[in-house]
């Protein structure tokens, strides 16, 4: 599902016009975007938590070759699977 079809979904669910379905989804991306900017975790209890990690500088080694490669430390985003999305998932 790509973003125009969750809109539609979103829609059809909430009995909004596509149009207020888009600004509705655009604002909730939008907050969670912003929230992890300043590396702050947003938590839906059942859903799942948004957090940004932090990862190491490290050297890696590159496949089918002897070549090694510095990878410079970085910020990154993670989301953990809370407890009744991971049941519905694998209920299926």
């Amino acid at each position: 599902m790509n973003k125009a079809e969750f809109i539609d979904a979103v829609a059809a669910k909430a009995g909004l016009s596509k149009k207020d379905a888009k600004g509705a989804v655009d604002a909730v991306l939008d907050t969670i975007t912003e929230s992890l900017v300043k590396k702050e975790s947003v938590s839906f209890i059942g859903f799942g938590t948004f957090a940004v990690a932090d990862r190491a500088a490290r050297t890696a080694k590159v496949p089918g070759t002897d070549k090694t490669v510095e990878v410079p430390a970085t910020t990154v985003a993670k989301f953990k699977v809370g407890k009744a999305l991971k049941e519905a998932v694998s209920a299926k």
